[in-house]
């Protein structure tokens, strides 16, 4: 199966996370919007697809196409392409679990998002600055406590031990904690340098999730974006503090 990924080109944002199950399962995959427009890339063909009369058109990326089917939303994508990719358990019960914690993930990156954008994603950052202060101030005291404290009790709990976050193998969720944990990384390095240590088990993940051979290629390679001022995790250092 080849599958068609559609999402910006210059960010990782919420397609990375479909990036990094593509990529750790070693799926054939093109990145569409990152081809020139001579190749069928580009934005221009991502919006087309968005915009047509299909009953199925995506309100926005990401979403992937394989086959005849067209599918959006960044956790639905996993749940759907877990199994396929095998990247989450065969045990029904585990793999409600697997998208129960994504859709956890997803919470988390949208809160990640609104420190520095509070107001309205139509704003700049520079509009919205003396909110953004006041948001990211709670988010560092009250929120990333209350979600990495969660993650980390999720991790020692685990029946087959809290080397994954479901079961005893890599899953979709191991490769978005591991997205998650970069991201913090990158936007508040001051924070998470302070309270890491709170959370032995996520950073031991993300350690083990970055050594699987076919992450350590993808993370090595040009396809991986690097992090920016333009997609959900970005660095200003007046709200890390």
């Amino acid at each position: 199966m080849q599958y068609k990924l559609y999402y910006w080109p210059g960010i990782q944002g919420r397609g990375e996370f479909v990036r990094l199950a593509f990529e750790a399962a070693g799926a054939h995959y093109v990145d569409v919007a990152r081809l020139p427009a001579s190749r069928g890339g580009g934005v221009a063909a991502m919006m087309k697809l968005m915009k047509s009369d299909a009953p199925n058109a995506p309100l926005a990326p990401p979403f992937v196409v394989a086959g005849n089917e067209m599918v959006a939303q960044s956790t639905y994508i996993l749940a759907w392409l877990g199994p396929a990719l095998k990247l989450v358990p065969r045990d029904a019960a585990a793999r409600r679990w697997a998208h129960q914690l994504q859709l956890t993930v997803a919470d988390f990156v949208d809160e990640a998002h609104n420190t520095h954008h509070p107001i309205a994603t139509h704003l700049y950052y520079e509009d919205q600055k003396p909110e953004a202060r006041k948001y990211s101030a709670a988010f560092l005291a009250l929120r990333v406590p209350k979600y990495l404290g969660y993650f980390e009790r999720v991790l020692a709990r685990n029946p087959a031990g809290p080397t994954h976050m479901v079961g005893r193998r890599l899953s979709y969720v191991d490769l978005s904690m591991f997205q998650l944990i970069a991201g913090l990384r990158y936007a508040f390095p001051r924070t998470m340098a302070r309270v890491e240590a709170e959370y032995p088990n996520l950073v031991a993940l993300h350690a083990a999730t970055a050594r699987v051979t076919n992450v350590v290629r993808y993370l090595t390679s040009k396809r991986r974006i690097a992090f920016n001022q333009s997609g959900i995790f970005r660095h200003y250092p007046e709200l890390d503090r």
